[in-house]
């Protein structure tokens, strides 16, 4: 993914601009997380190209099936050698299956899946229930105005412990993303890109990750056949993945 970074003057808030409340910042948050995903049960293909600036590349496919915050399926459809590898989110807590263990292992959120993402950036991919917004200003951006949202987690589980993360005031589609770690440092920046249709709404079809610590290392996730589905609980069980995962 090559990281476009923006090029166009960030002016301040106005002086004149009136605050706002906190629950316009939940409405902002719930619109932009209802734009990248919808609300109820979905199944979507990632493709994850990771690039290094020494040239390497490398591809990662990943099916998931998900049912919100609360129930999430990640199974690796590619590379072949790694197919079958499935890792599931319930409520708090996220396991792995890998075909070669019989019983799951468990893991955090913020642990790296591959490149610049994070096993929660797949299986917990909504803000909303999971961090507190508060509006910190209005930007402009290539003569565009966005609200830029402060997102302070929770709990301590969370996958980061703050985001800050840019919503075009018109449309409420989301920007842009800083990811913070519980020090303060900055650790990478997602960009929101190609709007198109995806599940039966206008969507951002490709995600752009730049690693803040490794100046060059970028992830581009492109998310493909989307369909919003009723998938029952069992799916979402240590029992039925275990079969699955042999």
């Amino acid at each position: 993914m090559a990281v476009l970074l923006f090029a166009g003057g960030i002016s301040p808030a106005l002086a004149s601009d009136p605050p706002v409340k906190d629950g316009v910042a939940s409405e902002l948050l719930m619109r932009a997380d209802r734009i990248r995903f919808p609300d109820a049960g979905f199944q979507v293909d990632i493709v994850i190209t990771t690039t290094t600036p020494d040239g390497e590349s490398d591809e990662r496919a990943y099916r998931i099936l998900s049912n919100g915050n609360s129930q999430t399926l990640v199974q690796t459809t590619a590379p072949a050698v790694d197919r079958n590898q499935i890792l599931l989110m319930r409520d708090n807590d996220l396991w792995a299956f890998l075909p070669n263990l019989s019983q799951p292992i468990r893991l955090p959120l913020s642990q790296r899946l591959t490149g610049q993402v994070a096993n929660g950036d797949l299986a917990r991919a909504n803000f909303v229930g999971d961090y507190e917004p508060k509006v910190l200003r209005k930007e402009s951006l290539d003569g565009d105005m966005y609200y830029v949202l402060q997102l302070d987690a929770m709990d301590r589980w969370v996958t980061y412990r703050k985001v800050l993360y840019w919503v075009n005031a018109k449309n409420s589609r989301p920007h842009k993303a800083e990811f913070y770690a519980v020090s303060g440092r900055l650790l990478k920046i997602a960009h929101y890109r190609d709007f198109e249709t995806l599940g039966g709404e206008v969507r951002p079809t490709r995600m752009i990750v730049e690693d803040a610590l490794r100046k060059g290392h970028v992830s581009e996730l492109e998310y493909s056949n989307m369909v919003k589905r009723d998938l029952p609980d069992k799916i979402f069980t240590k029992d039925y993945l275990k079969k699955l995962s042999r």
